[in-house]
């Protein structure tokens, strides 16, 4: 079967309850370019569709995961929300020390490797160090969301970058072409947080 025919199949194959967690995740992260707190209503519904969905694959893994942006899309909510000045009306984009960005850089390396290490050699699991790295960089991201760290969309293209080959060499076309779309929308996420945030320096 060929890419389109497959990508077809998974379009007609998707569940009601799957393709709303798409469209919320979709939604999620438009509203973060926008910087809109509602970002984190819409990544708290497709969170929760999707520990239902996984869980019923039995993927029990990913289920987990899941929970843990559920959390940070609470955190999330609260940052924004709360961690700004009273003279601020809104949680301001800050941008990354260079020795931060080591730190994040060999946080996400390091335990990559662990990870990869005890998944290669323990588990029958297929691109190990890849899937490793598209987690752990996930959960440090999403963290980065979370404290509007400018950097945090360039870091996003990296990773679901990585997670389009992952996604196709793998045979999952259409979560493939979804995160083609991820890193397009990132892109422009990241211009739009860029000319933000050079208005927040210029205005003070």
């Amino acid at each position: 079967m060929g890419f389109v025919e497959q990508i077809h199949e998974a379009i007609i194959s998707m569940s009601l309850i799957e393709g709303v967690a798409v469209i919320t995740g979709i939604l999620y992260l438009v509203l973060a370019a926008k910087e809109s707190i509602w970002c984190w209503f819409f990544a708290a519904i497709s969170t929760v569709l999707y520990i239902y969905i996984l869980w019923d694959v039995k993927l029990y893994a990913e289920t987990a995961l899941q929970f843990y942006y559920l959390f940070m899309a609470g955190y999330g909510f609260y940052q924004w929300k709360y961690n700004h000045t009273k003279q601020e009306s809104e949680m301001p984009i800050s941008v990354l020390s260079m020795k931060k960005h080591l730190i994040l850089i060999s946080i996400i390396v390091v335990l990559s490797i662990i990870l990869g290490v005890v998944l290669s050699t323990l588990t029958d699991a297929q691109l190990p160090f890849i899937d490793s790295f598209t987690t752990v960089g996930a959960l440090v991201v999403t963290w980065m969301v979370t404290k509007k760290y400018l950097e945090n969309w360039l870091y996003w293209i990296v990773v679901d970058g990585v997670a389009v080959y992952q996604y196709f060499s793998k045979e999952l076309y259409l979560t493939s072409l979804l995160f083609v779309i991820y890193v397009i929308m990132v892109v422009f996420g990241f211009f739009k947080w860029k000319a933000d945030y050079n208005n927040q320096v210029y205005s003070n």
